[in-house]
């Protein structure tokens, strides 16, 4: 045992005044208040960031009359902003696009009308008006507008939860077109309200997982016409359809099967091949047409309808008849159709606007969130009444209309076109079209929804981020697709709030020949500066985590002292809050600082505030009637002046004792 203990703890005192010497004495910089506001100012200040951070009216400024009414037509109809520089050049490259994603839209709006549980001349209705109304009021150039899958899918197995589309096939079409409206409706008042933030609670990773889930169940779904199974469930979750499957062996048709296989085989070969080479990706794109036209000449030429293969059968001919009239406002589905319009809405407006910046990324050009959804949303209200179902921008017919060279809206324009002959002239040649290839032609399509480079670059960046993508995946695979959905936005709300309510604080030390603070343990440089204790807050604080700021903070403390009382060093002589990651603070935070201030006067620790924000400032002052919490010698710019100031002042008391 030391029998001079006492020496020990002088030496160790003596050091820490050394190491505080040695901290050169800086001009410190006073924290200026944020200028004053009204509290006019400071609503409008807040609601134009939260509803209007694009500042749309900017365009409108130092402009004249007439300009303001040209600029504001050309807002509201994005077409008259490039139709008066149309050119022939820029028509012959969308009509090439529009024609090639024309071949694809065909066999897609047949198939994903079946798989929605509608008639299959609704799905080539759906590709006839609401691109006509895209082109007019959609922002960008390379979305290709029609059914999707995914949003088929949902609406399908929602409605068909309450009505069965066999059994009375009028009442689920209303239900559809209803839906459709109630989808439509929603969409277009969030980008007139401006929340379209809304949708940004579908993150990633959860889409991701989603997409997935739906793309194994949408695939199993299609070995009812992959197998030719007659009595199939209607359940959509992987162990009722696998069972389905494998308690119809008998019906199991192997003509059905061999003819599946071939066409299955025949699109993915050519879908890898536009992969791997991008300028053919006409192959794609016009296998599913070329794979429609042979499978009904096979199955005509040979009468394999009279063999086990099933075909569409007679579709009517003419254009989209209104459905208006059809619209279901009223009655005890309403509940349903607005719940199934709500989720369809979410799903295809996220899905819509992310293809539409993934290709205006890719050439360099902006879309405009907040219209792409009244475009998207009007869109769909003009389609309920005119018998179709929701339509958004579908990947798969976007990525070949950008490939094929679209230059502008007008490729949607040839391609409802295209549809429209189809409409009026072609219908008769699809009647011994066989179900088999329209359920190949969605296998392939929904294939490109498993994106297992992204599964895997999540699991290395984010583990929980990972977890929500594998909730979802398995919630749509094993309970339902909208459960799934449900359970990974609980999950990623769930995350938010642990943010949010546990915010990180880290401990700060100084990096030795320099003013720099960082976090002790990510820079092993870093040093602890004797009798200090630098923290720093990395998030907002308000009621839902003043509380544990305040426990955390006093655990802080607490473990500093511990410390010091082990390695005999000098006392803490006071705390550093760097609030310079605190954008922003409420009466339950001031209220923190206020109690902090209280403990650390009885225990005689100076508490230290460093860099307070704008608003964290004018909350602090208008709180701090008494002049406690802001007092200048407790109120400094950086950490690096507020060390310096203090040890000076240390250095100071330390020397008129001597």
């Amino acid at each position: 045992m030391d029998p001079n203990p006492s020496h020990d703890t002088t030496t160790t005192s003596l050091d820490s005044q050394s190491h505080c010497m040695e901290i050169e004495a800086m001009e410190v910089h006073r924290v200026a208040a944020p200028p004053a506001r009204t509290v006019a100012q400071k609503l409008g200040s807040r609601l134009k960031e939260t509803f209007f951070p694009d500042d749309p009216l900017r365009q409108f400024k130092g402009q004249p009359a007439r300009r303001r009414w040209v600029l504001a037509a050309q807002y509201v109809f994005p077409i008259l902003l490039w139709g008066p520089d149309y050119s022939l050049k820029l028509f012959k490259s969308d009509v090439i696009s529009g024609l090639t994603i024309a071949s694809l839209a065909i066999p897609q709006g047949i198939s994903y009308a079946k798989l929605a549980n509608l008639p299959p001349i609704v799905g080539l209705y759906s590709s006839f008006v609401p691109p006509l109304v895209y082109a007019v009021l959609g922002s960008s150039r390379d979305l290709a507008v029609g059914p999707v899958s995914i949003a088929s899918l949902i609406m399908g197995s929602m409605l068909r939860q309450e009505v069965s589309p066999t059994k009375d096939p009028l009442l689920f079409l209303q239900l559809a077109f209803s839906s459709t409206f109630f989808a439509g409706l929603f969409q277009a008042s969030l980008g007139l309200l401006r929340l379209g933030f809304i949708i940004d609670f579908l993150s990633k990773a959860t889409l991701i997982g989603f997409m997935a889930g739906a793309a194994i169940i949408v695939s199993l779904q299609q070995l009812k016409s992959l197998l030719g199974i007659v009595h199939f469930t209607n359940q959509m979750d992987l162990v009722p359809v696998l069972s389905s499957v494998f308690h119809h062996t008998n019906e199991w048709s192997w003509q059905t099967i061999l003819m599946g296989v071939c066409f299955l085989v025949l699109l993915l070969v050519a879908r890898h091949v536009s992969m791997r080479r991008p300028e053919l990706f006409w192959m794609s794109a016009g296998a599913p047409l070329v794979s429609v036209i042979l499978s009904t000449i096979l199955v005509f030429a040979f009468k394999a309808q009279r063999h086990g293969i099933s075909v569409i059968g007679k579709l009517p001919e003419g254009l989209n008849p209104p459905s208006w009239d059809l619209l279901h406002f009223h009655g005890s589905y309403l509940g349903l159709v607005i719940k199934t319009g709500l989720i369809t809405g979410i799903i295809s407006l996220t899905e819509g606007i992310a293809v539409g910046r993934t290709f205006a990324a890719l050439k360099n050009y902006q879309v405009d969130g907040n219209k792409e959804m009244i475009a998207i949303g009007l869109m769909n209200i003009v389609g309920s009444s005119t018998s179709c179902y929701v339509t958004t921008g579908a990947f798969s017919r976007s990525a070949v209309n950008h490939n094929a060279g679209a230059k502008t809206a007008v490729s949607n324009i040839v391609m409802s076109v295209t549809v429209m002959v189809t409409l009026l002239f072609l219908m008769p040649l699809f009647q011994y079209t066989p179900n088999v290839v329209l359920g190949a032609i969605i296998v392939t399509a929904v294939i490109g929804l498993i994106d297992i480079p992204a599964a895997y670059a999540i699991w290395k960046i984010d583990k929980f981020d990972f977890f929500v993508m594998l909730c979802a995946f398995l919630g749509v695979v094993f309970i339902s697709v909208q459960d799934g959905l449900a359970i990974a936005v609980g999950i990623s709300l769930f995350k938010i709030l642990l943010q949010i309510t546990r915010p990180k604080t880290v401990l700060l030390g100084n990096i030795p020949g320099t003013d720099i603070y960082r976090n002790l343990h990510h820079y092993k440089e870093a040093m602890r500066v004797p009798g200090f204790l630098i923290l720093s807050v990395a998030a907002p604080i308000n009621f839902a985590n003043s509380t544990y700021l305040n426990e955390r903070i006093s655990r802080w403390i607490e473990d500093h002292e511990m410390e010091e009382d082990v390695k005999k060093q000098s006392s803490l002589r006071a705390v550093f809050l760097d609030l310079s990651a605190v954008s922003a603070i409420d009466t339950s935070g001031v209220s923190l600082l206020k109690d902090l201030r209280k403990a650390m006067d009885k225990k005689g620790i100076e508490l230290v505030l460093v860099n307070p924000l704008g608003e964290v400032m004018e909350k602090l002052q208008t709180a701090d009637e008494g002049q406690d919490l802001l007092r200048p010698d407790n109120l400094y710019l950086t950490i690096g002046e507020a060390v310096a100031s203090l040890s000076s002042s240390i250095k100071a008391q330390s020397t008129s004792h001597v």
